[in-house]
């Protein structure tokens, strides 16, 4: 008796868990994903383009960009565009505004890590991401 509730209890958790990881998304352009509220004011991070990151950006330095994300390239990896290029941005779904959908028209600032590397693609680990206008 004492294995079966032992049993159930597993069973439990491991459907709870797989409740939580597939929830649904607030991403709705060229693909999908949910976000935890999160601090929304100022920041002292330095605003840049794309461009300017990927040309003079620093490893772990924190930065925000103004664009749109233009595609869904599959798990966290989405394409960032605004007026001077492209980045590829990493987005954990929580970092999505709550019931706001986001869309290859939404213009958002994202506010994150850059991870610059020496060989292959260097990446924008992105912390908040916030709608500025559709």
């Amino acid at each position: 008796m004492k294995r079966l509730i032992q049993l159930s209890c597993i069973t439990a958790l491991i459907a709870g868990s797989a409740v939580a990881i597939a929830q649904p998304g607030n991403y709705t352009g060229p693909s999908s994903k949910p976000a935890a509220s999160g601090y929304t004011g100022p920041s002292s991070a330095p605003m840049m383009t794309a461009k300017q990151l990927l040309d003079n950006g620093k490893d772990d330095q924190y930065v925000r960009l103004q664009g749109k994300l233009t595609s869904h390239k599959g798990g966290e990896d989405y394409e960032f565009t605004d007026a001077s290029g492209k980045i590829t941005v990493e987005i954990d779904a929580k970092y999505f505004p709550q019931g706001v959908n986001v869309d290859q028209n939404t213009v958002v600032e994202l506010t994150g890590e850059f991870d610059k590397e020496t060989f292959g693609e260097s990446t924008l680990d992105v912390k908040q991401v916030k709608v500025v206008g559709k």
